[in-house]
């Protein structure tokens, strides 16, 4: 592998141009250290992996076995799009795995966000090294770690979790975008094609959804979420403040509070409505979203999404709050 350490004379990726003299020259990079060789990458959909697949798709095509895993925690019709945007579109050599129940399964009755997390991470290697054993002729793992990662790492990421695969399958890593920080891989995803709700997808956290379904996740609690989520999305977009906000996402504890439902008492979760704006994540500000906006997003969330009779705004910064809420 090349040395992590980026050179002082790189020119920051910004233009169209630079980012396809930079595609031509990872290609012909890929495609010296890869050769004929197969190469396994865990593709989640997120900005990172989509731009890693894209690009290696363009130097080596079938030679890439993407591996996308549908743990039951991602966002509404994020699968969907994993699958219709490379194996559709692109003709990637992908492999479509659902451990939905597997998850679930695992994270049932477990309260506590640390545990979750780790369930997670730990169930994601695991399903990878499955699918990993299964294939032949793999010699390379690509993996979408960028500067960020490295500095933060000092060197060494294990990205999108697949870092703990046992040392025995003996791959090599390709990390083509790893001197690159998240605005430039932003463009050359754009310059390879991919769709902007792709390139520019708002971060998300590693256990996606897990840690938004706020305590032990429970199947119709987290389905609440994903589309209160996507209700939010739709809205925002809407309305002009896609791409303004840096990020923005409901949460659902698990707390039910008493409401009217059909003229009957109904005991139902409230959704929680985030929306921040920041620069480095370190510190954050709430976004001032339009009141009678709110109000249509709460209308349709109370009158659409199974299980819901409140939806509360997050007015608390970072500090005190985090962005997230576990």
């Amino acid at each position: 592998m090349a040395n992590n350490i980026r050179p002082e004379t790189m020119e920051r990726i910004t233009t169209p141009a630079l980012a396809e003299a930079f595609i031509q020259e990872q290609v012909a990079e890929i495609r010296r250290q890869v050769g004929d060789k197969r190469v396994l990458l865990a593709l989640s959909g997120g900005v990172d992996s989509s731009v890693v697949a894209a690009l290696l798709i363009r130097a080596i095509g079938r030679q890439l076995v993407c591996v996308h895993v549908n743990h039951g925690l991602l966002r509404k019709g994020e699968p969907e799009q994993v699958v219709k945007v490379f194996r559709d579109e692109m003709n990637a050599n992908l492999i479509y795995v659902d451990a939905v129940d597997r998850f679930l399964d695992k994270l049932a009755g477990v309260s506590d966000p640390e545990t979750k997390r780790k369930i997670i991470g730990a169930e994601f290697i695991r399903v990878f090294e499955e699918e990993a054993r299964k294939l032949e002729g793999i010699s390379f793992l690509a993996q979408g770690t960028i500067y960020p990662d490295i500095l933060e790492s000092d060197g060494v990421k294990a990205h999108h979790n697949v870092g703990g695969l046992p040392e025995d399958l003996q791959f090599e890593l390709v990390e083509p975008v790893r001197l690159l920080y998240k605005d430039e891989v932003r463009v050359v995803g754009k310059a390879l094609g991919l769709p902007d709700n792709m390139v520019f997808r708002q971060p998300f956290p590693g256990p996606g959804l897990g840690v938004r379904c706020l305590g032990a996740i429970t199947r119709d609690r987290l389905e609440a979420v994903r589309e209160s989520d996507a209700i939010l999305r739709e809205e925002f977009a809407k309305n002009g403040l896609e791409g303004k906000v840096w990020q923005y996402f409901t949460a659902i504890p698990d707390l039910k509070s008493v409401g009217v439902r059909q003229g009957k008492r109904a005991d139902e979760w409230c959704v929680i409505i985030r929306a921040v704006n920041t620069k480095d994540a370190m510190t954050a500000t709430v976004e001032n979203v339009p009141f009678d906006l709110l109000q249509h997003i709460t209308a349709r969330i109370t009158a659409e999404v199974k299980g819901v009779n409140r939806v509360l705004f997050d007015l608390t910064p970072k500090p005190t709050g985090t962005i997230e809420w576990e």
